[in-house]
């Protein structure tokens, strides 16, 4: 199956979500929310950096044993009974879940919040299959409703407001609108009750498998998780190669971790442990449990000695939440299911050189880097990215070249320290008639777009310099 992301235009997509202000302003509330929520509890837990020191050091063992790992996993999912598939690549595991459902007659699928299924593009494939798939987090929910993609790895409807919601509710359900949180809640768990209570197909994502006892864990907020692995007969868990963990009691520091860097919470709602179907004697849980191990090109990332610090990403979110690219133009803009400055890294190595671009969608301030709850090195990568993509000859469109050979000419000219002086003086006397408190609030072409969305500071008189004097 043709990828969707093919011939997708970054450049023509972030402009265009550069522009939206309202776009703008949902992005920096709700990162902003999750921002603050995040610094108030790492602040009140004193072990945090511990814990991510912790927690690093446990990813980097799992990544470099990740081979023996993978089949410890494998052992003991089987022992438990569980069906394990290592898919290669998408197609692969899509075919695998398309021929449970077309096997066992199933026509009704629930699934939980899943980055990896968005990934293989399953939900479409189900659906040629003749299965009805219905997305049961609340914010997957919402834009499988408005026939979206997620637009954050972590809050999907992040570009929506309540009023947004309230509308759609309204036109898809025929209920009054209004655009209370509460009401809108209630009304979407009302019609995913019955849905649940009939699926005959469970999905789910995994936030991390125990090697050590096979046992996937599910991490969440809602308990639609929690639904999706328990009522239906069959349940399928879907998980990239690197969520594997070796010991049940590595576990205890990432969930210190996760929530505080991701929403800011102390700990998600909800923990769910899925080791075995159900026995004779127990009343629910599926009768049936597949594990399907995807690679589709992680294999490759964990060969190169850079790239494969990647592969310790949690899926946690906060990079994007930090990231003054992803504030500004939001996760479609980018494309592919991962967004934002871990998406910049996984989707040229997952979806190929359409995505090459990516790695230039970064200021590489740092902020992700400092945020990242395992402490991964993205602007190191992005930079790594760059350079493979420059000798590659990524083909610029012509507006990103004429901007690329401004940037050249000002590295020429920046090496030259007496003249960067003086045409800073000319630049603030001639600047002077429209600065108004110390700022400009309005330029003329080709330099209107600097104070089109905001205030430039006044630059100032470079000082002369004055000659050394004599001496030692």
């Amino acid at each position: 199956m043709a990828s969707t992301h093919n011939n997708f235009d970054f450049f023509a997509a972030s402009e265009k979500a550069i522009g939206d202000t309202e776009l703008r302003r949902k992005l920096a509330n709700a990162s902003g929310h999750h921002l603050d929520a995040a610094a108030r509890t790492r602040a009140e837990f004193p072990r945090y950096d511990e814990e991510r020191e912790a927690a690093r050091r446990i990813k980097a063992e799992a990544i470099g044993r990740l081979d023996e790992l993978l089949l410890q996993l494998k052992q003991r999912l089987e022992t438990n009974g569980c069906q394990v598939f290592f898919a290669a690549d998408a197609a692969a595991a899509r075919n695998y879940i398309v021929g449970i459902a077309k096997r066992n007659g199933l026509k009704r699928a629930v699934k939980g919040k899943s980055m990896t299924t968005e990934e293989i593009e399953l939900n479409p494939a189900l659906e040629r299959a003749g299965v009805e798939v219905f997305e049961t987090d609340l914010g997957e929910y919402i834009v499988q409703l408005r026939h979206e993609r997620p637009s954050h790895i972590l809050t999907p409807a992040i570009h929506l407001s309540k009023e947004d919601v309230g509308t759609l509710f309204h036109e898809r359900f025929g209920m009054t609108y209004t655009n209370e949180p509460e009401r809108l809640t209630a009304v979407a768990r009302d019609n995913l009750r019955s849905i649940f209570m009939t699926a005959d197909l469970g999905i789910t994502g995994v936030n991390f498998a125990i090697a050590e006892t096979g046992t996937l864990v599910l991490v969440e907020n809602e308990g639609n998780g929690r639904f999706s692995s328990t009522l239906p007969d069959t349940f399928i868990a879907v998980m990239g190669i690197e969520k594997v963990i070796p010991r049940l009691a590595d576990l205890s520091h990432f969930l210190e971790i996760l929530a505080r860097a991701g929403t800011g919470q102390k700990i998600t709602t909800y923990t769910n442990f899925i080791t075995c179907p159900r026995g004779h004697s127990e009343l629910d849980g599926p009768r049936e449990i597949h594990v399907v191990i995807l690679d589709n090109g992680r294999s490759a990332m964990l060969a190169d000695p850079v790239m494969r610090e990647a592969l310790y990403c949690l899926r946690c979110g906060a990079c994007l939440n930090a990231c003054p690219v992803y504030r500004r133009i939001g996760g479609h803009a980018y494309g592919y299911p991962y967004q934002g400055p871990i998406g910049s890294i996984l989707s040229p190595n997952l979806f190929g050189s359409g995505a090459g671009f990516l790695p230039f969608a970064s200021t590489l301030c740092g902020a992700c880097r400092e945020i990242c709850p395992v402490k991964i090195d993205i602007p190191k990568m992005l930079l790594h990215m760059r350079a493979k993509e420059n000798r590659n000859h990524l083909k610029w469109p012509r507006g990103a070249s004429r901007a690329r050979r401004a940037v050249a000419r000002f590295a020429r000219l920046a090496k030259r320290p007496r003249t960067v002086r003086t045409l800073s003086r000319i630049a603030a006397w001639m600047i002077r008639p429209v600065v108004r408190d110390g700022y400009v609030r309005w330029m003329p072409p080709p330099f209107s777009a600097w104070t089109r969305t905001r205030d430039f500071p006044a630059p100032k008189s470079a000082p002369r310099r004055k000659p050394k004097s004599g001496g030692v």
